[in-house]
């Protein structure tokens, strides 16, 4: 497969993932908060906006992820795979990831603490907090094996 033809495909994937992420972040969770929010005669109805509020502060380090991934496919694009500045880009990713993942952690704490959460909600997340971590772990592999790589080939173009 070309430089070309993969970066295409890889922008086709990030664009539908942009969309599917906006579908969950202003459909889903805003409906499945409504709902939520009506069980047992509105008792949860005044958690609503914190816990919306919250899961949309979530969304930012997402989508900034995924800008930075399509500048990683408009290098790839150019011919450029192993790049230092792909390499920057994927450290990044992992630092939004790992970022996000202990916010959401947090969050999740802090609005236990505030009597707008269950143990159980907080003892589910760890599934979510555990692929941000992994998304950041893996991010950052990449990156440190992306920077050798770059750096090979700048010596590889130097040799005679």
């Amino acid at each position: 497969m070309k430089s070309k033809s993969m970066a295409k495909w890889l922008k086709f994937i990030l664009f539908g993932a942009a969309v599917c992420g906006l579908a969950v972040y202003l459909w889903i969770i805003p409906e499945m908060g409504k709902s939520i929010a009506a069980w047992d005669n509105g008792a949860f109805a005044p958690f609503y906006w914190p816990w919306l509020i919250f899961l949309w502060a979530t969304g930012v380090p997402c989508f900034a992820a995924l800008v930075l991934a399509w500048k990683i496919a408009g290098n790839i694009g150019a011919d450029r795979p192993f790049s230092l500045a792909n390499a920057g880009l994927l450290k990044g990713i992992a630092r939004l990831a790992a970022g996000d993942a202990a916010f959401f952690f947090l969050g999740n704490v802090v609005l236990l603490l505030l009597n707008m959460n269950h143990p159980s909600v907080v003892l589910c997340s760890l599934l979510l907090v555990f692929a941000g971590a992994a998304i950041a772990i893996a991010s950052a592999a990449l990156s440190h094996l992306v920077r050798r790589a770059a750096e090979l080939q700048e010596q590889s173009d130097w040799t005679i």
